[in-house]
């Protein structure tokens, strides 16, 4: 399973906390992550991740291509709803495209926990 893993920076330590809780289950699976989150997992946990761009440079685009395409199985995308973020459109966008194309989205922690879970 293809699983793409974003945190907007406000995020990225719980993204990481998660990926540690869950690391054993997630290391059966191809990791792709934006660039800053990639890097702060691989950091913290030695996991091999496909990194593309940062969010804000294009990564939440790349990760939609990826969505269109039938390259992604599931997102665990943790959003910080409380701060503006200037590419909420692409944001936005993504999330239009995993209900398009029926990709397991979380955008929460306790969500995120709930489907790896069910790997």
């Amino acid at each position: 399973m293809n699983i793409a893993l974003i945190a907007h920076d406000a995020k990225k330590d719980e993204m990481v906390s998660l990926v540690q809780q869950y690391m054993d289950t997630l290391a059966k699976h191809t990791l792709i992550a934006t660039g800053t989150t990639g890097g702060r997992i691989v950091e913290a946990t030695g996991l091999p991740i496909v990194r593309v761009k940062s969010g804000p440079l294009g990564g939440d685009q790349e990760i939609g291509a990826k969505v269109s395409n039938g390259e992604i199985d599931m997102i665990l995308f943790l959003r910080d709803p409380l701060t503006a973020h200037p590419h909420e459109p692409d944001v936005s966008a993504l999330l239009r495209l995993s209900d398009i194309y029926q990709v397991a989205l979380a955008t929460n922690r306790r969500t995120a926990a709930l489907l790896l879970e069910s790997l």
